[in-house]
């Protein structure tokens, strides 16, 4: 593309549209011969590898159903917040195998997974996963623990006597 000179705030506007027309043209959905979606996602120490095609909504993990291996309903809240901002309920199976890290972390890793999934899936849904921060990778973990202290930080009782 050849460089304008820009002059005015409606050049700025044509070139900004220009731009955009061209990166929207470039996302395409990616999906395999069974018409899924895969990725990976993280959170802490737990990795999720997630697949999602179209479907009436069941949620697989490990081989069991999303009730069975999350009890709390805060976790599975988390699972389903990337459909609830998209408007997808119960509009695409998912099937995922996680590893390692606590269940909020998994769950985490989870929501995640299931966020850069349907980011392959509807490359259109980018800017409302975006916005939410669900693509975004929560690189937070937990500090390790060094020698002379009991934890991470905390120094062992003092005694002065």
């Amino acid at each position: 593309m050849p460089r304008k000179k820009i002059e005015s705030l409606q050049d700025i506007k044509s070139a900004t549209t220009e731009v955009e027309t061209e990166v929207k043209a470039t996302r395409k959905s990616v999906k395999d011969k069974q018409g899924r979606s895969y990725a990976t996602g993280k959170r802490k120490d737990a990795v999720a590898r997630v697949w999602i095609k179209p479907g009436k909504g069941v949620i697989t993990i490990n081989d069991k159903s999303m009730d069975e291996y999350f009890a709390r309903p805060v976790l599975k809240m988390v699972i389903n917040q990337p459909f609830v901002i998209t408007n997808r309920e119960n509009e695409f199976d998912v099937v995922c195998t996680v590893k390692g890290g606590g269940l909020s972390g998994q769950a985490g890793a989870i929501k995640h997974g299931i966020s850069k999934a349907l980011n392959e899936y509807e490359p259109e849904l980018r800017s409302v996963l975006k916005q939410a921060g669900f693509l975004t990778r929560d690189d937070r973990v937990v500090e390790r623990k060094k020698y002379g202290k009991a934890k991470a930080r905390r120094s062992y009782q003092f005694s002065k006597r």
